[in-house]
């Protein structure tokens, strides 16, 4: 079979497959990013990037199509609009005047007002919860062999833990199944649950997966086996937590 043929009939495969799922295509526009374009349409960002094979989800193109399932219709999605800054003008020199004859500080009236005091309040910043020791599991028991932060001018956002590969691979936490697969480059089988309190755990380098997008797990329950990472060497397990969009360092919160 020729390999036009061929290339034809998969492309009229992704298109059927599409069709019977329903959804729409929305086209990027100036501005727009697979976060605002998800958070739209009410649909997970890792799961449009790897429907859509978006290996860098902020780096999208002017005009590229991003198949939304489900979509009834087209939204209007907000765009991210950067404008110039314009230094401020110099304000105008004051021309000195003449000098004034001196006045001896016991000619002049006891000056008895006050000058009214106004309280600025600081900024606040929105502070991560309060660390809780063991308000996760280990997700299995080995040497962790990476720390989180940076090492050797690399940032590392969670731990690598080492381990003999097919270990099982535990939830931290109960939660639900936001993302099994391996549509995210660097990390090979690839998991992530979503919790309470807007924290999130990730567990990467697995050698298979063992639960799907959109289950529910509870707090120990075995959901991986451990691999190797993508570019080889010892097998291991990457792990990571998150409050919200921040990692935080896993070692605060486990027992």
């Amino acid at each position: 079979m020729p390999i036009r043929l061929i290339l034809t009939l998969l492309a009229a495969l992704v298109l059927l497959s599409c069709a019977a799922q329903g959804g729409v295509y929305h086209t990027v526009q100036p501005g727009q990013t697979l976060y605002r374009i998800s958070k739209t349409y009410g649909v997970d960002e890792l799961y449009l990037a790897r429907i859509n094979r978006v290996d860098d989800p902020t780096q999208l193109k002017i005009g590229q199509q991003i198949f939304i399932p489900d979509a009834p219709r087209l939204l209007d999605v907000p765009v991210i609009v950067t404008r110039p800054v314009t230094p401020p003008k110099p304000a105008p020199r004051p021309v000195p005047s003449p000098p004034k004859k001196a006045v001896s500080r016991q000619s002049l009236p006891a000056d008895r007002s006050t000058r009214p005091t106004v309280a600025t309040k600081p900024p606040t910043v929105e502070a991560l919860p309060p660390a809780v020791k063991g308000k996760f599991l280990w997700p299995l028991r080995g040497k962790v062999v990476r720390n989180f932060g940076q090492k050797a001018g690399k940032p590392s956002k969670g731990l690598e833990i080492a381990a003999e590969p097919n270990t099982p691979v535990v939830s931290a936490a109960a939660g639900r199944v936001i993302y099994s697969g391996d549509g995210i480059r660097g990390f090979g089988n690839l998991i992530i649950l979503k919790h309470d309190d807007s924290f999130f755990t990730v567990y990467g380098y697995n050698r298979k997966n063992l639960v799907e997008a959109g289950a529910f797990v509870s707090r120990g329950q075995k959901i991986a086996a451990s691999g190797t990472p993508p570019g080889g060497g010892a097998a291991r397990l990457y792990f990571e937590i998150r409050h919200g969009k921040a990692a935080v360092n896993p070692i605060f919160y486990l027992p």
